[in-house]
């Protein structure tokens, strides 16, 4: 690698889906583009998460009555929505901003922005997999959220009356509808909610192979280079010191994901984004699985087909930047599983995962230049939804890297939305 030597119109800092999406755009545009990840590729929240394309089932975290709910959690280490005590100012400051975004109208703004980019994305991932030569286990099979009681079909009724005046639609499930899609539900299933638009495919797959594309078309992909330093003069971001070399260009991405707050910290620069836990057991997919991804909604636990295997994903843990596996939270997905698909013979592990989703206050992300740096463009705090809006992310970063006009209206993700 040329370091401070090389001639660059853009680095990109993370090889997360935003990330490889962002190197991706500014190469198809022509752009001299390094990518420096600190891993490898795809290493993070990006490689073990549900795979799914969802513009339907997107009601945000921040939402009217989540805070009682999260309360209750709280005192739960094994529920799907987890705070670990811990003495933060940032974590305080990161959940007033939250009990403030959890309004029923600012839930369904949060709702209709995350849905145009998830749709806009979806169109984006949906022609890069008919590309010759490419494949990452695109699929539009929809998505099946199943209740096992009365007040998370109710739930999921609110839902897709929501998503319907958004122009957006879904069918209500009997149990025995449910059945249909899915043999191996509980008896005590009651009902659900098909949402036909959805799609998944397998995360891992979908980040290597934009960043296969990116360097294809001249990127350069620079793993292994871990930032030590990000420096700044003035209003201008001026070097990267990594523990290969330092590194500059005239335009700056920041994709760094959970990461993110702690890289802009010194440029005096806050970035309100919790790390959030989430954790997937990945098994051999068994052959009497129906084929459709499922919501087990009392659980918040997904199920999704990636090829010849099978996905359980779910929990939402705030404990700052940790990796460390909690086995308690990985048992209660599985027990999840078992409760509500008893007749889904449950293969060995292949492979158990945790991985730090980035998630904003107000659960929208966060795309933009801020006004206090004229050559950073900051991309991240997608939390669950990175595979849904990636590729679009990565899309409007070439544009404001570029000037082009922005494909979509940007002001409801700024940087700066949050306050000094």
């Amino acid at each position: 690698m040329g370091g401070m030597s090389e001639q660059l119109d853009a680095i990109v800092i993370g090889g997360g889906v935003v990330g490889a999406a962002s190197a991706y755009f500014l190469a198809e545009g022509g752009a001299r583009v390094l990518l420096l990840e600190r891993g490898e590729i795809a290493s993070g929240a990006s490689y073990g998460n549900a795979g799914w394309i969802s513009p339907s089932h997107g009601t945000p975290l921040a939402a009217p009555g989540v805070i009682r709910q999260a309360l209750r959690w709280l005192l739960d280490p094994e529920s799907p929505f987890y705070v670990k005590p811990r003495l933060d100012l940032e974590l305080v400051r990161w959940l007033f901003g939250f009990a403030r975004a959890a309004t029923a109208a600012r839930a369904l703004e949060t709702m209709r922005l995350n849905r145009d980019l998830t749709l806009a994305s979806q169109a984006l991932t949906e022609k890069l997999a008919a590309s010759p030569g490419v494949e990452f286990g695109f699929s539009s099979r929809g998505l099946v959220v199943v209740c096992e009681s009365q007040a998370g079909l109710d739930s999921a009724g609110h839902e897709l009356a929501l998503l319907r005046d958004l122009g957006g639609d879904g069918r209500a499930l009997t149990a025995a509808d449910v059945r249909v899609l899915e043999p191996a539900v509980s008896e005590a299933i009651v009902g659900g909610v098909f949402f036909p638009a959805d799609a998944h495919l397998q995360p891992e797959r979908l980040v290597r192979c934009l960043v296969d594309q990116a360097r294809a078309r001249g990127a350069r992909i620079a793993t292994g280079h871990e930032l030590l330093a990000i420096e700044r003069e003035g209003r201008r971001v001026v070097r990267l010191v990594t523990t290969r070399g330092d590194f500059t260009a005239p335009e700056i991405v920041l994709a760094g994901g959970a990461w993110s707050p702690r890289i802009a910290a010194p440029l005096g620069l806050r970035i309100p984004v919790q790390s959030a836990k989430g954790y997937s057991v990945t098994v051999r997919c068994p052959p009497e699985f129906g084929g459709t991804p499922l919501l087990l909604s009392e659980a918040k636990v997904a199920v999704t087909p990636m090829g010849e295997r099978l996905r359980f994903a779910g929990t939402l843990e705030l404990a700052g930047l940790d990796l460390s596996v909690n086995l308690r939270r990985v048992r209660a997905i599985l027990r999840a599983v078992d409760r509500f698909l008893p007749g889904l013979r449950r293969e060995p592990a292949l492979e158990t995962w945790r991985g730090l989703r980035p998630l904003t206050p107000d659960d929208r992300p966060i795309i933009g230049r801020s006004r206090a740096l004229e050559n950073l463009v900051v991309a991240t705090g997608h939390g669950m939804s990175g595979i849904s809006q990636g590729v679009i992310t990565g899309k409007l970063v070439a544009e404001l890297v570029t000037g082009a006009r922005p494909s979509l209206d940007l002001a409801p993700f700024s940087p700066d939305r949050f306050g000094s």
